[in-house]
């Protein structure tokens, strides 16, 4: 079937239908260019949320999180999706360069060849009219001069027969032949367009692979979680390093021994010796995990329990080690650079190189010294650690960890007691209410204990709770009651003045007859 057979005298609706052809692939590239532009706008959003959520480099957060296998998992994630962003930018340039591109060319020259076309179409129409135009002349002509008919005749015929073959020619030849290219143009069109959506689709499955591994790795990501693990980065990273509370004692009161009701407090047994007293005013305890907030951290970390803060320090001393390391390469840097610059003078003046390796030697000294520091701290945690083959021992529970280390001209306490769990802070927002227990008469006219020994005070100890005694760094003093395990050694200043110390803050000295005894 030819049009140019079949639609001989259609050549307006043909020219209509053509434009449309035209039209239609101008809409279609928009709809592609549009496509285009929808994929770079959603890469940009998914590649800006994976940004959003990606660590700081070189932070706390990084380290902390890659500690753990879900924040990994979760990072590998984001990765992943960049790289999915990725993919949707590939899709975006793919239908720029092999559809948008392409089409917009083909369209200018399907609009040059269209308008080539129909203008010799219209030549030809020209033609055929004016041809008729002459055919009409000429007949006027004939009727007019019918004396010279024979002339006009011939000349008429001369013309009818120049008209037949000319019409002959443009319905059989001319009119065909164009019609036949625009067919084959309008062909050309509708396989285009056919290929360029084969093309819309294979654009997409290009990159299917590749969105496969992106989803794989998503897959591997999260499959990667290891919650034991994970649960097992908790414990490193909040392991205080106490040992829990051992049993309490009983403490038989039918002996010869004077307690004051501080010391009862302790121990539920002593407690019920007087049930029907009323309770009197208790002072604040905490167990050694019921930390109050300190506020920010000292440079020693002796706001953190043993275990964390030996976790600190180490980690300290390891980050100033390796600035020392830094520093002494850079001075064997120097000091080569300088050798150069003495044997070969015109590479550089040596002396330009000495204020730098006695900035160097500075920075050296100076790491060394807080190395010391930290090791100190280091090796004092250290040696404060529970044996963990040993039983433990029981601890205070009216004191939790004192965070100072005694100077030698007051008691201010700045840094940890020897065992890390005590302190003289009171707390009303953790205090145990703990009845009041008086003794019977018979125990106020008890004899004064005898002493078994003596003691040496290691740290200041403030004594402001009930039963207790202060006492200052190096006081010696005497040791009426050793500790029983909870904690406490009973001692006296003088005749009138006794009480409870921690048997972490003295060295005891006990008389091997009163031990004995």
């Amino acid at each position: 079937m030819s049009w140019g057979i079949e639609l001989w005298d259609q050549f307006d609706n043909l020219e209509k239908h053509t434009q449309w052809g035209i039209e239609f692939v101008e809409r279609y590239t928009k709809f592609v260019k549009e496509r285009s532009e929808i994929e770079l706008s959603y890469a940009k959003q998914i590649r800006n949320l994976s940004k959003k959520y990606q660590p700081k480099k070189n932070s706390k957060e990084e380290e902390e999180n890659n500690k753990y296998s879900a924040c990994r998992a979760f990072l590998s994630t984001l990765n992943e999706l960049n790289d999915y962003a990725g993919q949707h930018e590939v899709i975006a340039e793919n239908l720029t360069s092999q559809i948008i591109s392409e089409l917009t060319r083909y369209i200018q020259e399907l609009k040059a060849e269209r308008k080539s076309h129909f203008h010799d179409g219209r030549k030809a129409q020209q033609h055929i009219e004016n041809s008729w135009k002459q055919l009409e002349s000429a007949r006027q002509q004939a009727q007019m001069r019918h004396q010279i008919a024979a002339d006009s005749k011939t000349e008429y015929a001369s013309y009818l027969q120049k008209f037949n073959q000319e019409q002959n020619d443009h319905y059989h030849t001319l009119i065909p032949h164009i019609f036949q290219k625009i067919q084959e143009m309008e062909e050309r069109r509708i396989e285009r367009v056919g290929e360029s959506m084969k093309t819309f689709a294979e654009v997409d499955r290009q990159v299917l692979p590749i969105v496969g591994k992106c989803l794989d790795g998503m897959t591997k990501g999260a499959e990667s979680i290891e919650p034991k693990h994970d649960s097992s980065q908790v414990v490193e990273s909040y392991k205080s390093g106490f040992e829990p509370p051992g049993d309490v004692e009983f403490e038989d009161y039918s002996q010869a021994m004077k307690r004051t009701a501080s010391e009862c407090s302790l121990s539920n047994s002593r407690a019920e010796s007087k049930p029907d007293k009323p309770t009197g005013k208790s002072k604040g305890k905490l167990w050694p995990f019921m930390k109050k907030s300190k506020g920010a951290g000292s440079e020693d970390f002796s706001h953190l329990p043993p275990e964390q803060r030996r976790k600190k320090l180490q980690a300290k001393v390891d980050d100033i080690n390796k600035d020392i390391e830094k520093e002494m390469d850079k001075k064997d840097a120097l000091i080569k650079m300088k050798d150069v610059y003495v044997k070969n003078p015109h590479m550089g003046d040596p002396s330009s190189v000495d204020p730098r390796l006695a900035e160097t030697g500075q920075n050296i000294e100076k790491l060394q010294l807080e190395a010391q520091k930290f090791e100190g701290w280091l090796a004092e945690v250290e040696g404060r650690m529970p044996v963990k083959s040993e039983p433990p021992q029981r601890q205070s529970v009216l004191y939790e960890t004192q965070n100072s280390v005694p100077s030698n001209d007051n008691c201010a306490q700045d840094r940890e007691s020897p065992d890390g769990s005590y302190t003289e802070e009171q707390s009303s927002e953790a205090q145990i209410k703990v009845p009041n227990v008086e003794f019977d008469d018979e125990f106020d006219d008890e004899e004064t204990l005898p002493t078994i020994g003596t003691c040496k005070a290691l740290y200041c100890f403030e004594g402001n709770n009930e039963g207790t005694i202060s006492v200052m760094e190096g006081e010696l003093l005497y040791v009426i009651e050793e500790d029983k395990g909870d904690g406490w050694t009973r001692v006296r200043r003088n005749e009138e003045e006794e009480g409870y110390v921690p048997t972490s803050y003295v060295e005891v000295f006990l008389d091997t007859n009163g031990k004995d005894a």
